[in-house]
C-alpha cells in the first residue's frame, strides 16, 4: 500500500512535533514542507526526510504527491492555507482553533463542504484514549460538572503571537479552547455563559474565567491565563462516578476514576501513544472511506466552539 503523504504548512514548534509523529507512524510520511521562508522549509524537510520544500503555502498545496496538508501556521493564517489546500483537493488537518475568527471558520467549512474535501480541526485532546474513555463510560450516570484550567505565565512581548491581535493572540484561542473544549465534549454546547477576566495592553485577552451553564443545573467552571501558572488539571463529576485528570489534562497520561460503590481505578496511557497518532489516523481513514468530516471532531462542533470563544471575548470588553 502506498504511504499516506503529508504536506506540512509552517515550521514552528508544533509543525516539528506533529511532523515527527507523522514520520513515526507506520504507513505515513512527510512528503513536503512549505513556509514563506524557503530556508526554514528546507531545514525542516531535511529533518523529517521530506523530498520537497517550498517557499509558499500555495506551492505546497499544489504538490501532486501530497494527500493531506497539516496547517500549523499562526491562527490568522489558517484560512489562507486551508483555502489553498481545499482548492487543490487536499484533505486538511488544521491546528486548533480552526481559525482566528468566526467568519474565517465559517468560510473554511463552507469551502470544504462545497468542494467535498475533508477538513478537521486538530483538537488532539479528543483523540486521547483516556479522554475518550471518560466520554464513553456510562458509569458516570448523569454528568453534572466539569472543571478545568489551563494557564501559564507568558513573558509579555507585544510582537509574540500570544500577545499580538493580528496573529490571533490571547489566552482564549490558545489555551481556553482546551477547558472550554472538554466541557463541550462532555456536556455539549452551553445554554448560557458568564465570564470575567482582563485584557493585555495590546487588546488581546490575558486571562478569563467562566461558568458555562446547561439545562437542569449542570455546569462547567473553566479558566485560562497567560498571567499565572494554573494547576492545569480537570475533574469530571457524575451522579455515580468522578474522574480526576492530572496535568496536563488535555493530554493525560493517567486518570483516576472513583465512586461510592467502586474501588478506585487508575487508567494509564499506553507509552507508545505519541499523542497525535489518533488524529493523523482519522484523516487517513476518512480519506480512504471517502468521508469529508470526522465524527470524533465534527465541523459543526468546531464552529460552535468558535462562537463560544467569541462570546467569551466580547464579555471581556
Amino acid at each position: 500500500m502506498r504511504e499516506f503523504t503529508w504536506g506540512i504548512a509552517a515550521t514552528g514548534g508544533i509543525a516539528r512535533t506533529v511532523g515527527a509523529a507523522i514520520a513515526a507512524e507506520p504507513g505515513m510520511r512527510v512528503g513536503a514542507v512549505g513556509s514563506r521562508n524557503l530556508a526554514r522549509a528546507q531545514a525542516l524537510a531535511a529533518t523529517l526526510g521530506a523530498e520537497s520544500a517550498y517557499g509558499s503555502y500555495e506551492r505546497l498545496c499544489a504538490d501532486p504527491a501530497i494527500d493531506a496538508v497539516y496547517v500549523a501556521t499562526p491562527h490568522a493564517q489558517h484560512l489562507q492555507v486551508a483555502e489553498a489546500a481545499i482548492a487543490a483537493g487536499k484533505a486538511v488537518l488544521c491546528e486548533k482553533p480552526l481559525a482566528a475568527s468566526v467568519d474565517d471558520a465559517e468560510k473554511m467549512v463552507r469551502l470544504a463542504r462545497e468542494a467535498g474535501v475533508f477538513l478537521m480541526e486538530a483538537m488532539w485532546m479528543r483523540f486521547n484514549p483516556l479522554i475518550r474513555l471518560i466520554a464513553a463510560d456510562p458509569r458516570f450516570g448523569d454528568l453534572r460538572s466539569v472543571q478545568a484550567t489551563f494557564g501559564f505565565a507568558a513573558p509579555y512581548d507585544p510582537a509574540h503571537r500570544l500577545w499580538a491581535p493580528e496573529l490571533g493572540g490571547g489566552a482564549l484561542l490558545d489555551l481556553g479552547i482546551y477547558p472550554f473544549g472538554l466541557a463541550q465534549l462532555l456536556l455539549g454546547t452551553p445554554s448560557g455563559l458568564h465570564v470575567t477576566g482582563s485584557l493585555a495592553p495590546t487588546g488581546v485577552d490575558a486571562e478569563v474565567a467562566g461558568t458555562l451553564l446547561y439545562p437542569g443545573g449542570r455546569h462547567a467552571l473553566v479558566a485560562a491565563s497567560l498571567l499565572g501558572n494554573y494547576p492545569n488539571m480537570a475533574s469530571v463529576v457524575g451522579t455515580r462516578m468522578r474522574a480526576d485528570i492530572p496535568a496536563p489534562f488535555w493530554a493525560p497520561k493517567r486518570i483516576l476514576l472513583t465512586g461510592p460503590s467502586m474501588e478506585p481505578e487508575e487508567h494509564v496511557l499506553d507509552p507508545a501513544d505519541n499523542g497525535y497518532a489518533g488524529e493523523l489516523r482519522e484523516v487517513r481513514a476518512a480519506t480512504a472511506d471517502g468521508r469529508t468530516e470526522s465524527s470524533i471532531m465534527p465541523l459543526d462542533e468546531s464552529l460552535a466552539m468558535m462562537g463560544l470563544l467569541a462570546d467569551a471575548r466580547r464579555q471581556l470588553t
